[in-house]
């Protein structure tokens, strides 16, 4: 017997159909994974599941969990599911945790809410999901808040919760999509072992194939809210039928050809960099600690190079992009582009920083919503001594937006009436608008999905070509970095451990760390039949 049937499954918001006879099944202890891109109805097949739709959400059709329609339960019988029988894991675990609350008390409350068990030995299997999770109490107490926590911490605070009262359904809604490649091992690692030791039935959503091709039993492709094709993975991955699902594999290992590079001349030196953080006093008489983000790093960048910087969350990267940007100052080694510093005495120095932009992760977030495009990708104008006006500033707008593959007509509207890959594209286009020496991506498309991505480095490809592009593309996706850098470069404990050629590095890795790397990314299995 089925542990979670959906059959039929219809939902219209405000009248707008949504989703359109969705049927998909989850057998006790099988692992399901519901792939697409983003609009394609996954998180909202969850959601109904969960029956937790928005105003206006009408549903039709069955979702059975062991044999009970959960269409017609009431709303009280749905609060006793949720949490009990029905355990959910969203992709953003910082929003999904309480800021004020520890971590204890956070998933405590789940097992207090359902009153399945008094305080003391909630606190007990409190410290028994933690426990198995990877979090024990000698290492990670109770008291500790969500912020204390680096993003693969948090996410398996949000898996303890969901576990807490051992449901049999768990659904994982994009749980490793912001995460780094050793961690997202770990997260799918304990996701698989969690599935083996309770019996439960896991429903994951990805856009990620290469996790859904390693992990899942089932496959279930979605697109415009229909399932366009299901069946066992192996089997599915062997013989595609539909011509969505060959070109979402297409698009997980598109490659790009970069032009060559021939410019010998160095663009950005970075010497002997050192960036210490001051620790808080431990005691009040206590010498204050210090933490050392960037560890004597140096390397060059040369003109109409691509250079990748990969490693894990808290190695650095981050810490050095803002030093290399001029937004934080470092306490020994030095920073310089075309032979000029970054830092002018204590403060930033506007020649210089002038000749650099920065390419964000979230599109969305990078952009005042209530201005128009025309001027949110003039921005960097404001660094000008003399910014161009009137008609040449008209033309150069439309010329960049061109260049990203929009229309001019663009310049009127507003950032919410763009897609996610639209949005980054004008990202790119604000970068490039004041043809700046050198442009800063940063995890630039890890939130796209796979055929946006493609998408967005393929247009990087092109203007590499028609604007000789010098840029530092910073990563944990490692295919991402292999296809669109000529050299990369490998941080640890703000250390550069490894740096090359990008195919010499991922060919014939010489530190462990960065086997370590590759060997936790996963990995595409081999379809070039089946896609030809």
């Amino acid at each position: 017997m089925s542990l979670l049937d959906i059959e039929n499954l219809s939902l219209t918001i405000h009248g707008t159909p949504i989703l359109k006879q969705v049927s998909l099944s989850i057998a006790p202890g099988e692992i399901v994974a519901v792939t697409g891109e983003s609009g394609s109805g996954k998180s909202m097949t969850a959601l109904a599941v969960m029956q937790l739709l928005p105003n206006g959400g009408q549903a039709t059709g069955a979702i059975r969990l062991e044999g009970h329609d959960l269409l017609t339960r009431p709303e009280v019988d749905m609060c006793a599911l949720r949490g009990a029988a029905i355990g959910m894991v969203f992709q953003e675990p910082m929003t999904a945790l309480n800021p004020v609350k520890s971590i204890g008390d956070q998933v405590m409350e789940t097992i207090l809410i359902h009153k399945a068990m008094p305080r003391p030995q909630a606190r007990e299997r409190a410290e028994e999901v933690l426990t198995r999770v990877g979090l024990p109490p000698d290492r990670f107490p109770l008291t500790r808040y969500p912020h204390e926590l680096s993003g693969g911490q948090r996410q398996r605070v949000v898996i303890a919760m969901a576990i807490a009262l051992r449901p049999t359904l768990l659904i994982a809604d994009e749980p490793t999509t912001a995460l780094d490649v050793t961690t997202q091992a770990q997260i799918l690692d304990l996701l698989r072992g969690l599935v083996s030791e309770y019996g439960m039935g896991l429903l994951m959503i990805t856009h990620d194939l290469a996790v859904v091709a390693d992990l899942a039993d089932k496959i279930v492709v979605m697109r415009h809210g229909e399932v366009v094709e299901e069946g066992v993975t192996e089997s599915l991955l062997r013989n595609m039928q539909h011509p969505y699902t060959r070109m979402l594999f297409e698009a997980s290992g598109h490659k790009v050809s970069l032009p060559d590079t021939i410019s010998p001349r160095p663009l950005l030196e970075v010497t002997q960099v050192v960036r210490d953080y001051r620790l808080p006093r431990k005691g009040l008489f206590d010498t204050p600690g210090h933490h050392r983000a960037v560890d004597q790093v140096s390397f060059t960048l040369k003109r109409g190079e691509r250079l990748g910087l990969v490693g894990e969350s808290g190695c650095g990267k981050s810490t050095l992009t803002r030093a290399i940007l001029g937004l934080e100052e470092v306490q020994a080694g030095d920073i310089r582009l075309e032979g000029e510093p970054v830092f002018a005495g204590h403060k930033p120095n506007p020649a210089v920083r002038r000749k650099m932009q920065v390419v964000f992760q979230d599109p969305y977030g990078s952009f005042n919503p209530r201005h128009r495009v025309e001027r949110l990708i003039t921005e960097p104008f404001h660094v000008l001594e003399n910014p161009p006006m009137g008609a040449e500033r008209q033309d150069l707008i439309a010329e960049m937006l061109s260049a990203v593959g929009l229309s001019p007509k663009d310049a009127d509207k507003y950032i919410h009436e763009f897609s996610g890959g639209q949005r980054q594209r004008i990202a790119i286009a604000r970068a490039l608008i004041i043809q700046p020496e050198l442009i800063l991506f940063d995890e630039a498309v890890s939130a796209l999905d796979v055929s946006v991505r493609a998408q967005i480095l393929d247009l990087l490809a092109e203007l590499c070509a028609a604007y000789d592009l010098t840029y530092l593309f910073i990563s944990h996706d490692l295919s991402v970095v292999r296809t669109i850098t000529d050299r990369v470069m490998v941080m640890q404990a703000g250390k550069i451990v490894e740096q090359g050629e990008t195919e010499q590095v991922f060919s014939d890795p010489q530190h462990p760390y960065t086997r370590t790397l590759i060997d936790a990314a996963p990995v595409l299995p081999d379809i070039g039949s089946q896609v030809a």
